[in-house]
C-alpha cells in the first residue's frame, strides 16, 4: 500500500527537521569550563544523539507503521520544543544559533500538521 501524499510529506519534513537538529547539535558551543567536563559534554552529545535516532524511528512508526500514538509523541515534542525554545529566546534573545532551531521547529510544525488533516486522518484510523 502506498503512503497517502500528506503522511508522505509529514515524513520528508519531519526528517529534514531531524537533519537540521543534528547540524545544531554538531555546531555546539562544546568549550570546556569549570562547571562542564568532558564526560558532561559526551553524555550531552549521546543523549542528543539517541533523542534524533528516537524521534527519527517514530517518523517511520507513525509514516509506514500507521501508529497514531507514535504522531502524539511527535506533536507533544514539538510542543515541548516550542516552550523550550520560547524560554530560551526570553531569556537569551534571538541568537544567530536558534536560526537552525526556529526553522526545525517550523518544518516539524508544517510536517505534523499535514498528518493531520487530508488524506492523512484516513491513514491513521484505518
Amino acid at each position: 500500500m502506498s503512503v497517502p501524499k500528506n503522511v508522505y510529506w509529514f515524513e520528508v519534513l519531519l526528517l529534514a527537521s531531524l537533519t537540521l537538529d543534528c547540524i545544531s547539535v554538531a555546531f555546539q558551543d562544546r568549550t570546556l569550563d569549570p562547571e562542564m567536563s568532558a564526560g558532561v559534554v559526551a553524555a550531552a552529545n549521546t543523549i542528543a544523539a539517541a533523542l534524533i535516532m528516537l524521534l527519527t524511528y517514530l517518523v517511520w512508526l507513525a509514516a509506514h507503521g500507521r501508529k497514531k500514538w507514535a504522531r502524539a509523541v511527535l506533536t507533544a515534542s514539538l510542543v515541548f520544543s516550542v516552550v523550550s525554545l520560547a524560554q530560551i529566546i526570553g531569556a537569551n534573545g534571538l541568537e544567530a544559533g536558534l536560526w537552525i532551531d526556529i526553522v526545525s521547529s517550523a518544518l516539524t510544525a508544517a510536517g505534523i500538521y499535514l498528518s493531520y488533516t487530508g488524506d492523512a486522518r484516513g491513514w491513521f484510523t484505518a
